[in-house]
């Protein structure tokens, strides 16, 4: 999935944020920029006035503006031309400074949005990069329900009529809060973090089997529900086959647990299959799996420590 973001979306979404005011260059108010997989080769997507390694967003500070004032004449034109040339998303004038008439000009001529702001560079910088960061992620979408049980963001996998939706229910009903049910999406917002949102259309709704579409937020209020949360586990909901039994024979995974990873965008997550059969209770499982996640991201393995602790009574009895 593609994402991208216009001049006009940028400067609707910030202005009250940063204070910003358009100068000129209106008519590049529909100018587009794509995923940040095409702005890759730059250092930045947002940053000060760069004419080796444009930024798509460039900041002129007291600094730029002088030197540009130190340009000849005919050097400067050459330069503001050149800027102006990259196709820059937009130009930000910072604190308030009067901007130079020529620069409105040819902003105006080519089309590139100039804006104004009262803030600092840097509050300016640190905005726009986050902001565009996270808005030109790369994102997936994916099936499952997507859930936060005790503090961890967990995707809840499996073939549909495995009870996913009745486990997000019953895990809500916990005390667990509910993200996103059957199409969460993720973007990689850094190079190890996958924001999970839910699409608008769905947003606070789980659909069951039976009963329909639930309004969760309804039926249990504000804190049954949440926003955004950052994906760290994937719990997979299987039903036992002949390969399953065989690898659950094995006498390893007894011990270790069904562990392995899922490839999300960039990134491989960690992911715990559960059986689903008869009789058990996948809401308790599936917290016991969020919390061995959690010891063992701290170091604590107990089938490691089972294992240890196997092997130096087998030493101790050995005569």
């Amino acid at each position: 999935m593609k994402a991208a973001v216009t001049a006009q979306d940028l400067f609707d979404q910030l202005k009250d944020r940063l204070d910003l005011r358009w100068l000129a260059g209106q008519g590049g108010a529909s100018r587009q920029l794509e995923s940040i997989d095409a702005v890759s080769r730059r250092p930045s997507l947002a940053g000060y006035l760069n004419i080796i390694y444009p930024n798509k967003v460039q900041i002129f500070g007291g600094e730029e503006l002088a030197w540009l004032d130190s340009l000849e004449p005919r050097q400067r034109w050459e330069t503001l031309e050149k800027i102006l040339q990259f196709g820059p998303l937009a130009l930000v004038v910072n604190k308030g400074q009067p901007c130079p008439e020529d620069l409105i000009e040819m902003a105006e001529e080519s089309g590139i949005a100039l804006w104004a702001s009262q803030r600092r560079g840097h509050e300016l910088y640190n905005v726009l990069q986050y902001h565009l960061a996270g808005a030109l992620a790369p994102r997936v979408t994916l099936h499952g329900v997507f859930m936060e049980i005790y503090s961890i963001g967990v995707l809840i996998t499996g073939e549909s009529g495995t009870g996913k939706s009745e486990l997000a229910l019953e895990l809500v009903t916990r005390g667990h809060r509910l993200v996103a049910d059957d199409a969460p999406e993720f973007a990689q917002i850094a190079p190890d973090v996958l924001d999970g949102t839910c699409p608008e259309l769905l947003q606070d709704l789980l659909e069951l089997r039976g009963l329909g579409v639930l309004n969760i937020r309804e039926m249990f209020g504000d804190t049954a529900v949440k926003r955004n949360k950052y994906l760290r586990l994937v719990v997979h909901l299987a039903r036992p086959d002949s390969a399953h039994e065989a690898r659950d024979a094995s006498g390893m995974v007894r011990l270790t647990g069904d562990l392995g990873s899922r490839r999300v965008l960039d990134l491989d997550v960690p992911m715990i299959t559960l059986p689903v059969m008869p009789g058990r209770n996948l809401a308790v499982l599936t917290e016991a799996a969020t919390r061995v996640h959690v010891l063992r991201a701290k170091g604590v393995d107990p089938a490691a420590a089972f294992l240890a602790r196997h092997t130096h009574f087998l030493e101790r009895s050995t005569p």
